[in-house]
């Protein structure tokens, strides 16, 4: 039987490379895109993960990765590799998680991120909606047609509480609320065609950035990279997966109704809005 097939974005570093990795670990064959191909560009830039670096990591795993260098903000890019994809004549997941929303945190010694919405750098709208939700609708919108013909399929959208709430940054807030939608609208146009669509909240996850910074953070409940990825294959495993179509779900919460634990064993406890409940 031939291996399930997956689609990450932005999965050079952080939960992208993560999703990636714990996909491989579980035998799929998984397709990744990314800005930065090689090391060395990574290093230029200041920058952790790089393409080259997943793909070491995976020659350890048993599934077979397939990279593809993509900048989102670019439809042409996006179409290449929707094209490969197509080429290969099968496409299970998609897992839309590319976002350089977090970049350029500090400009000119400023660190711009929780200025109110008057005073936000209008670039920061053009990465988490011109390039990272654009990104998002534009790949989910190449690649349905495949699923569609399968009559099977998922698209995963990596989104978080600050769809519900204040989290420090309006824009931040805008995109993640439009991302809920899109994947809520995506499920309800696929659900005749059975192919189901969500909206994935991690917790607090392990990611390069988040360990840099450990000493601001409670780092008592947090998660790998890896764990989410393992909860989207475990999704895609769940016999009622178009129950769960078109609702926002926690990835902790799959994760214990699935008997999921994290890779070091940890059971991270599920998150709600209360625990980001702000002034």
């Amino acid at each position: 039987m031939n291996a399930d097939v997956a689609l990450v974005t932005g999965a050079s570093r952080g939960i992208g490379r993560g999703i990636a990795l714990a996909l491989l670990a579980e035998g799929f064959t998984v397709h990744v895109t990314a800005r930065t191909r090689f090391e060395a560009e990574a290093q230029q830039a200041g920058s952790a993960g790089s393409l080259e670096g997943l793909e070491l990591e995976a020659a350890k795993l048993p599934g077979r990765i397939v990279v593809h260098r993509c900048d989102h903000g670019k439809d042409i890019d996006t179409e290449r590799v929707a094209d490969a994809i197509r080429a290969g004549g099968r496409l299970d997941i998609l897992v839309n998680n590319a976002w350089p929303g977090y970049e350029n945190m500090v400009e000119d010694g400023d660190f711009t991120w929780p200025q109110p919405f008057w005073q936000q750098p209008a670039w920061r709208w053009e990465a988490m909606i011109g390039t990272a939700l654009r990104g998002a609708f534009m790949m989910s919108r190449a690649v349905a047609p495949l699923m569609i013909a399968a009559r099977r399929g998922l698209i995963v959208n990596i989104s978080f509480w600050a769809a519900q709430l204040y989290e420090g940054n309006a824009i931040y807030g805008i995109a993640k609320a439009a991302a809920d939608k899109m994947a809520a609208d995506f499920a309800h146009e696929l659900r005749s065609h059975n192919v189901a669509a969500i909206a994935l909240y991690p917790g607090l996850v392990r990611t390069e950035a988040v360990l840099e910074n450990a000493e601001y953070f409670d780092m008592s409940n947090t998660e790998s990279p890896q764990f989410i990825g393992h909860v989207i294959a475990g999704l895609w495993r769940d016999p009622a997966l178009m129950l769960k179509s078109g609702t926002v779900s926690v990835a902790a919460a799959l994760a214990r109704e699935y008997g999921i634990a994290d890779v070091d064993g940890y059971r991270p406890v599920p998150l709600s809005a209360g625990d980001f409940a702000r002034d």
